[in-house]
């Protein structure tokens, strides 16, 4: 099952530290991360050194932000640099198609999503090659991390990446549960009781409906790293299942499959020891345990309402399962985390772990604690947002398929995705090129001196006579494909105008 090392690739995935490996043989130090993992490392090198060059040369006319893509005639070179000289790559083919079938920001929001997972779990990577300057316990970590999310995006045989098929999502985001002032007063009176329960230790929490956000107090960017987290693995549907509930597969075009299941599952034996993982779904050797938290159906709800997983292990000289931990990006603290689920109600509650010296004992305590405190309060908010809830469908709007972006507050919402696979592929290819315009815009703004944020609405009508529209104003965004407007562009403006007073509180009207 090893990959051959002529094997023919449609996505090559690397992560590189431009301080490494400087020195004529000493190449390979720099390599941390490579997919496909079976090919040869002159492959590997010639894919980085290639990347590498392209940073440099860019970073001649743009010293402070060097390039985030390059369009190749067969390929597209999508950059992110994680970490100061820390950078992860992706090189994707391009299809015969004439219309892209994936958007760059689309790509990129990919690579910024595996780094800022890995990170929560694991902390930087610059501190990890820091402990250990070799970069064989890093490599291990990003390799079996990365592999366990990959899986992710397979479908069948497939692995597949965000397509034009996906055009209507927007990953890195949260979807918030919308909720009336008197289930917002509970939710509120229920998340005092929450982090009130481990005494006068400072803790956080964010509670979920469904896959749907319902309150937070964690920063901005831990509350999308946690919400993304406990959709992938840890919501009812995410248990049931074993996939993520917005995952990007779906049956695509043929052309965006990057891989097949053997390139996902033992790489070549040279690669195995570069990559110090022999045997990946272990996830251990006889000297250091790697904890693996995107490992799929490892969650399981226990007797007491409580998540547990054997990922993290077990306590030393004990067969008690070690408490999950993650590090907040916000203030760098490292903290326990524990969940706790009644039906469609998930709470997250985040605990330092510098205030529980006891460990497994002290946080055992503290879920006691929550369950005698809150019990009540947890019944009464999950069968008050049951009762208001609309199901699935919820926020259909009929007539409609769109996307709002709130990007102040890194929220959106979304037609279903069962309402967006009615969509044509010429409506689909479309928008999905609008968007490829707009974030194009977005950046030349960005790049601007000026610094300010512009205005922007754009209306195309597709081959298929639908009409495709953005409007973006104030840090929002609006997406919309009307397949069944009528022919003039006044119809399909006032459309747009409608959905904007009704849904947005008139933010993308004209007047």
């Amino acid at each position: 099952m090893s990959v051959s090392s002529n094997s023919k690739e449609s996505m090559e995935l690397c992560i590189f530290d431009l301080r490494r490996g400087q020195h004529e043989g000493q190449e390979l130090d720099k390599i941390l991360f490579f997919f496909p993992a079976g090919l040869p490392f002159s492959k590997q090198l010639s894919v980085i050194g290639l990347s590498e060059g392209l940073i440099t040369f860019t970073r001649i006319f743009s010293p402070e932000a060097a390039c985030d893509v390059i369009e190749a005639e067969r390929h597209s070179h999508v950059f992110y640099e994680a970490e100061p000289d820390i950078w992860i790559v992706m090189v994707a083919d391009k299809s015969n198609d004439s219309e892209p079938i994936w958007r760059v920001d689309a790509l990129r929001k990919v690579l910024k999503e595996i780094h800022s997972l890995f990170v929560m779990f694991h902390g930087s990577i610059r501190a990890m090659l820091e402990k250990e300057p070799g970069g064989g316990l890093t490599r291990r970590h990003l390799y079996t991390f990365i592999m366990d999310y990959l899986r992710d995006f397979l479908a069948g045989k497939k692995l597949l990446l965000p397509s034009f098929r996906d055009c209507l999502k927007e990953r890195g985001t949260v979807q918030m549960l919308t909720i009336g002032r008197e289930a917002a007063i509970e939710v509120q009176s229920l998340v005092r009781v929450l982090e009130s329960s481990s005494g006068n230790t400072p803790c956080y929490s964010l509670v979920l409906f469904q896959d749907l956000l319902v309150s937070t107090s964690l920063s901005p960017d831990d509350t999308i790293n946690l919400f993304t987290y406990a959709v992938l693995r840890l919501t009812p549907h995410a248990l049931s299942s074993g996939t993520s509930s917005w995952s990007y597969l779906r049956k695509g075009s043929s052309a965006s499959n990057v891989a097949t299941e053997s390139n996902m599952a033992h790489p070549s034996s040279l690669s195995e020891s570069f990559y110090g993982s022999s045997d990946i779904s272990s996830g251990e050797d006889n000297h250091y345990h790697v904890v693996r938290p995107l490992q799929s159906d490892k969650w399981s709800k226990g007797k007491d309402g409580y998540l547990v997983t054997d990922l993290w292990g077990a306590e030393v000289g004990t067969w008690v399962f070690a408490s999950p931990t993650v590090w907040l990006q916000h203030t760098g603290e490292k903290m326990y985390l524990c969940v706790y689920q009644h039906r469609s109600l998930t709470l997250m509650l985040l605990i330092p772990v510098s205030s529980i010296p006891n460990g497994e004992q002290g946080v055992s305590a503290v879920r006691q604690q929550v369950v005698e405190n809150a019990s009540l309060k947890i019944l009464k908010v999950e069968e008050k947002l049951s009762k208001g809830w609309g199901g699935d469908n919820a926020y259909h709007v009929s007539g409609y398929r769109y996307l709002l972006v709130d990007g102040d507050r890194n929220v959106s919402r979304a037609s279903p995705a069962t309402k967006v696979t009615t969509l044509t592929k010429e409506s689909l290819l479309a928008m999905n090129k609008l968007r490829q315009e707009v974030e194009l815009e977005k950046s030349r703004a960005k790049l601007d001196s000026r610094n300010c944020e512009k205005d922007l609405e754009v209306c195309i009508r597709a081959k298929n006579n639908a009409w495709v529209i953005s409007r973006v104003t104030r840090g929002k965004e609006l997406y919309m494909v009307l397949e069944k407007a009528n022919e003039t562009l006044l119809y399909a403006s006032d459309a747009v105008e409608k959905f904007s007073d009704r849904y947005c509180n008139g933010t993308f009207s004209l007047d």
